[in-house]
This record gives C-alpha cells, structure tokens and sequence, in this order.
C-alpha cells in the first residue's frame, strides 16, 4: 500500500459555467507540486456523486499519512466538503477541507478566511497552513431524508429562503451577476410578502415575534456575497442570529442595499443575538391570511421544514487558508 500523502480533489465540472473544468488542470498541476503528494481527482456527475465522493473520501482518509479533502465548484461543493469532514470527524478522523472557489458565490470561502480567487486559494492549500473553524449542526425534517447536516454559512427562513429558492430555481444562468441578480429576485418576491409568525428558543429562553427574517449565522456571508451578519465568527463557539421585525415593504426596500455592505446592522429593525442551541418554529402567513408550513436555506441549498433545532460545534473541522 502506497504511503503517500493523498490529496482527493473532488470537483464540479460545471461550476461557474464551466469555469472548474477549465481550471481543473492548473489547479491539479499546483496541487502535484506538493513534495510526496499524489493527486486522485473525481469529476462529478450530479449532486449525490457529488456527496458520494467527497463523505467516501473524506472516509478513507489517513490522517496519520496527512491525507485531505479539496473541493472545486462553488458554495454547494463547499457545503458537501465541509459535511464530509464533520462526519469524518466525529467518526475519529481529523481530515482537513481545502476549497478552490469556482463558482458564482463562494461565501463559504469569505466567512472563514479563504481568498475567493481560485489560484490564491490553491497556494494557500500548497502552502499547508490551517484554521480550525466552527460549524452548524442541524436536526429536524431536513431535505432528502438526512439525520443532520452540518452549515458552514448561514441558516436563512422567511424573506431571505423564499428569495434564496427563487434564485436556485431562477430558469436563466445567473453567472457573473451575483449579487444583482439576487437582488433582483428579490424586489420581485416582495411584491408578495408579508412578514413571518416566528416562534424560536435561544438557548432555552423562548420568543415569539413577527420578522421578515431570522438568519442564524456561523459565518456571515450568503447569497453570493451579501454580508447579512457582519458580527458573525467562525472562531467564537457560537451562532450569531439576526432578528428584522415586521417591516412595511417601502421600508424593506430601503433595508435590501444596505445587505451588501452589512450597513443594515444599525437599523433600529435589527437585532443580533448570539447563542450556542437555537430552536426555530413558526409559520408563514400568506396575504390571505391563511398559513403555511416555514422551510429553511443553508449554504444557499435546502435544509428543511421547520421546526430545526441548530447547535454550535466549536472547533470541528480544519480549513486550509492563509
């Protein structure tokens, strides 16, 4: 059996419209440069490959040997390595994550400090320094059947999922629009929205209120490079919540800008509340007034049906960056 160190790069072809698949063999070559390295590289073919590959590798992984993880694609591929190396990790084995960003988010890579450029990215793994980084863990009805999943990013319910779902289900390519686009689609769903009924438990003291949004933060960046949490730290063993109480549309409309730049914090709307175990319950209330069952965003995918119960996990997985 072969002693050397394993880098297992998993990498979606498509992120970025294509862009991974051009990076692919720049990125391959950079990483071989590693005294001792070899390079074993899985190309995917869909989402579930996709999961497949980086929890098989990130399982049979050698630490003692100084085996890793690197993913290359966007915020979903970030969202799947991170998954795959908290599971490693609470199976015994410490593998570290490396991220090569190629898509058109990559808020992952922001919240803890890895350069959004795929080349400073791929020296920073070369250069084989490390951070260690909380988690999120989540449990409830979550999508596809899963025990749990761990977020990297942010936990996004009412107006923040609802434009967040539209975007991932948006029928044309997004690309380099980022950020517009998101905003974009969301002037589109305010048209239609009425605040959310929220019933949450910050670590065991429960409240209810009327929001437009609750996003529970680990690290404070998403739909694609909005800095809806600026206090949020990834080093700290806790989650950051944001709270935006009932909100008429005009002035919703005023708040969405100031979401770039993390301005909106001084809103007197805004509410930032740190714990370590959030409950998360309610209901949305559609304009007839009837109600609806919540569902939640994570890492710019979906989590689940409310209710959620999320937990800090201090400390879980290893990062490369510089």
């Amino acid at each position: 059996m072969s002693t050397a160190r394993t880098i297992h790069l998993v990498v979606n072809p498509s992120s970025g419209r294509g862009r991974a698949r051009r990076l692919l063999p720049k990125v391959r070559n950079t990483l071989a440069t590693i005294a001792g390295v070899r390079v074993e590289v899985h190309t995917t073919t869909n989402y579930d490959d996709a999961r497949q590959a980086t929890l098989a590798a990130a399982l049979s992984a050698r630490p003692e040997a100084g085996d890793s993880l690197v993913v290359m694609g966007g915020d979903g591929m970030a969202h799947l390595g991170l998954n795959a190396c908290a599971e490693a990790h609470d199976a015994g084995l410490a593998v570290p994550l490396g991220v090569v960003p190629a898509g058109t988010g990559n808020d992952f890579c922001r919240g803890v400090g890895i350069p959004v450029d795929a080349k400073a990215a791929t020296l920073a793994i070369v250069a084989g320094r490390t951070q260690r980084v909380d988690l999120a863990e989540a449990r409830g009805e979550l999508e596809g059947g899963a025990e749990r999943r761990f977020v990297g990013s942010v936990v996004s319910t009412g107006y923040d999922a609802v434009v967040n779902l539209a975007t991932n289900n948006f029928r044309y390519p997004i690309g380099p629009l980022g950020p517009l686009a998101y905003g974009a689609i969301a002037l589109a769903e305010l048209a239609c929205f009425v605040p959310f009924d929220y019933r949450i438990t910050l670590d065991g003291r429960p409240r209810e209120l009327q929001s437009v949004l609750v996003a529970v933060a680990n690290a404070g960046w998403f739909g694609g490079g909005m800095h809806i949490v600026p206090p949020a730290d990834v080093t700290d063993g806790l989650l950051d919540v944001l709270l935006v109480g009932p909100l008429a549309r005009h002035d919703v409309l005023r708040l969405l800008p100031q979401l770039y730049a993390g301005c909106h914090v001084g809103h007197p709307a805004v509410e930032i509340v740190r714990a370590s175990t959030v409950e998360l319950d309610g209901n949305l209330v559609h304009r007839d007034g009837s109600r609806g069952q919540m569902f939640a965003m994570a890492d710019g995918e979906k989590l689940g049906r409310v209710p959620l119960t999320l937990r800090a996990r201090p400390g879980l997985i290893d990062v490369y960056r510089p």
